[in-house]
């Protein structure tokens, strides 16, 4: 791969940027909706959950009403049935319809929701967006379920081309800012960020050629985001899915910090991040699920150049599993797991593939936070590094139990608070 790429694509210019912050003229998408306190709350899944995980899909349906919960479900991330070659089984098929279908199906017949809708919206029914037959519908609703699929559709079915709210948009703010519920998965989690939305790319090209404004079919694994955002529902960092899963850290911390954020969120898979009084100074976020969030912290951090490639230091990573808790407006974690510092273990040797790489003929999901995990057990040493499995430069990542840094214990889940992350060429 060479070291240059030329390229038509918009850029990010991170001068630029730093001097548009500095006067002030960068702001969220969508600010005017913050001035409104919202009451309800978010359940914000990193997708790949599990028909059997209760402790969010249960949970979802008790914050929208519990037994009396009406879950409008929205899968316009989800291509059409016309493009889906399996759009006749129902045991194989993927598209808004049969997707909403069978969430209409979990929610109401297993999880007890009092009914589950699907809402009419999708490529095919763009229109529907300014019915007012599906007004009234998203008007009846308590809850309100995001699928997955490519969050590209759901701005192109929900949103007008200024970005601001359709009537059908407009309405489910509405319905969540007086209480109502929503929970979304996979693209359904993501768009619920503001400004900076990621839509694509892999941990080293984003280390290594820095984030682009479109999505490039030459080169498809760049790191791409939406400078404009998403729905705005999430206001206390940058998300990410997916996460440790498929070794997103790299990307997302490259895209906060070109992009002047100061604090992102990784969910993984089957599991999710609940948001209490999201956007208020007393917001709460608690991890639910089979795996963990990630969440790093960049107000201290130092961005340079090592051997001619970007580099990055003092990033405070965290990482909490299922029972976990994050105060936003304290930078906080907390935990009811007991505290744990172990005095004796050592790391092994050097990590490779610690970014998960989709290129890798073996695959190693989950690998930063198993060697993040291996230095929490290993109570002797004080740092571990691992490398990237692309060469050509060929990045490191080094984690290091410096200021402020602590962990928790309980069976087999370990979670830990502001292990020092630092990402360079190696």
């Amino acid at each position: 791969m060479s070291l240059d790429r030329s390229s038509s694509r918009r850029r990010i210019s991170t001068a630029l940027l730093g001097a548009t912050l500095a006067a002030g003229l960068l702001l969220p998408t969508q600010a005017a909706h913050a001035a409104t306190p919202i009451t309800g709350s978010l359940v914000l899944a990193g997708g790949a959950v599990a028909a059997t995980n209760s402790a969010v899909y249960g949970g979802f349906v008790t914050l929208a009403g519990s037994s009396g919960a009406r879950i409008g479900v929205i899968t316009a991330a989800s291509d059409v049935p016309a493009n889906d070659p399996n759009a006749s089984d129902p045991a194989t098929c993927s598209n808004s319809v049969c997707n909403g279908a069978y969430y209409v199906d979990l929610l109401k017949n297993t999880y007890g929701a009092a009914d589950a809708q699907w809402i009419p919206i999708d490529l095919d029914h763009i229109s529907n967006n300014s019915s007012q037959t599906v007004i009234n519908q998203i008007n009846s609703m308590t809850g309100f379920f995001f699928g997955g699929g490519d969050q590209s559709r759901l701005v192109q079915t929900l949103m007008k081309s200024d970005n601001s709210d359709s009537p059908a948009l407009a309405a489910i703010r509405a319905k969540f800012t007086a209480g109502a519920a929503i929970m979304g998965t996979s693209a359904g989690t993501t768009i619920a960020n503001g400004r900076d939305m990621v839509t694509g790319g892999e941990s080293w090209d984003g280390l290594r050629y820095g984030p682009y404004t479109s999505i490039s079919s030459t080169y498809p694994n760049d790191l791409s985001y939406r400078p404009e955002g998403g729905f705005n529902f999430f206001t206390s960092g940058l998300l990410d899915t997916h996460f440790a899963a498929r070794g997103r850290e790299g990307r997302i911390t490259r895209l906060a910090a070109d992009t002047g954020h100061t604090r992102a969120f990784g969910i993984d898979e089957d599991t999710a991040l609940v948001v209490t009084n999201p956007g208020a100074a007393n917001e709460s976020d608690k991890v639910v699920g089979s795996h963990g969030v990630s969440i790093f912290d960049l107000r201290n951090d130092t961005v340079a150049t090592h051997s001619g490639y970007w580099s990055i230091d003092n990033v405070k990573w965290s990482y909490l599993t299922s029972g976990d808790t994050y105060t936003p407006a304290t930078w906080t974690a907390s935990s009811t797991k007991p505290a744990y510092a172990p005095s004796s273990g050592t790391v092994g040797s050097r990590w490779s593939d610690v970014f998960s790489s989709p290129t890798s003929a073996t695959a190693h999901p989950y690998q930063m936070v198993t060697m993040a995990t291996e230095l929490v057990n290993a109570g002797r040493s004080t740092t571990q590094y691992g490398i990237s499995y692309e060469s050509g430069p060929t990045f490191e990542a080094d984690l290091t139990k410096g200021t402020g840094y602590q962990a928790w214990k309980s069976g087999s889940a370990v979670s830990f608070a502001n292990l020092t992350t630092h990402l360079y060429v190696y």
